[in-house]
């Protein structure tokens, strides 16, 4: 396989193999598994470890010299101008727990005297057979067929997503981001696959998704395909979005002002709807 920095050479490749590790996810989820738990409540299966140790193994037959970052085995550094960020399967708890929503996510990054830039990533979702595929400067795709964010220009129009971590809920502020941005749009969704949920966004079908704390093989791959697809991808502050960020906002665009508005006024404490008193509603 060549070399050659065109990304022409990577994403044919990268998707091939996504489609095989999808494929090798699917017989583990129709049968049920075995849970496994690491730390708190951040669910491990024999799957997530399996798709990674195929990913890892195909990459390192076609690009020996390229580094990869995956969630599972930490990083293989090979010292060389490429690095793939791998999440095997993105939205392993709905996965144990039956709900199809999960994907296999990678990026390819490359590495100039100058700069980084992320050059090719793939989202695979196997039990919709959907890839998501987009190469830098050249669009995105979904099954090949070229996809563009949304065109809703109001808050309240607007379809949402976020996230929240699978453990240590109390220490994480978003429920007030969830109730406030609940409030001022047409909705929030909260599906549990940050890579899908980016894609939603770059495919039109959510406006915007929000998440804290989210990790560079979490959003190499779906923050690509967003600003591919004519979205936007920037820090809760505006602020360049790197993926060391920790902070993952995204927009079709024309809301982000918007979306920016209302983060900072939470951040702030301002202009916050109380939640309602559950007893008070009963009464």
């Amino acid at each position: 396989m060549s070399k050659s920095t065109h990304t022409d050479s990577f994403l044919p490749v990268m998707s091939a193999i996504a489609r095989e590790a999808g494929a090798l996810l699917l017989p583990y989820f129709h049968r049920g598994l075995k849970i496994e738990y690491k730390g708190d409540a951040d669910l491990v299966t024999a799957a997530d470890r399996a798709s990674e140790v195929l990913i890892r193994e195909r990459i390192r037959q076609q690009f020996p010299s390229h580094d990869v970052l995956g969630e599972e085995q930490g990083l293989s550094d090979q010292g060389g101008d490429y690095r793939w960020y791998v999440d095997p399967l993105d939205g392993t708890t709905n996965f144990a727990h039956g709900y199809p929503v999960f994907c296999v996510s990678m990026a390819l990054e490359h590495r100039g005297d100058d700069q980084s830039r992320r050059i090719a990533g793939v989202v695979y979702d196997p039990t919709r057979d959907e890839l998501f595929t987009a190469e830098l400067g050249k669009g995105a795709h979904l099954n090949g067929a070229p996809i563009h964010v949304s065109k809703a220009a109001q808050l309240k129009e607007c379809l949402v997503a976020t996230g929240f971590p699978s453990h240590k809920r109390h220490k994480n502020p978003n429920i007030h981001f969830y109730h406030q941005i609940t409030l001022r749009t047409h909705g929030v969704r909260r599906a549990g696959s940050a890579a899908l949920d980016l894609c939603n966004v770059a495919s039109g079908r959510f406006d915007g998704f929000w998440e804290f704390n989210l990790n560079p093989w979490d959003t190499a791959a779906g923050a690509l395909i967003v600003e591919e697809a004519g979205g936007k991808v920037s820090r809760f502050d505006g602020s360049a979005f790197e993926l060391d960020s920790r902070e993952t906002l995204a927009s079709n665009g024309l809301v982000h002002d918007a979306l920016l508005r209302e983060f900072k006024e939470i951040f702030a404490g301002r202009g916050l709807d109380p939640l309602p008193d559950p007893g008070e509603y009963q009464r």
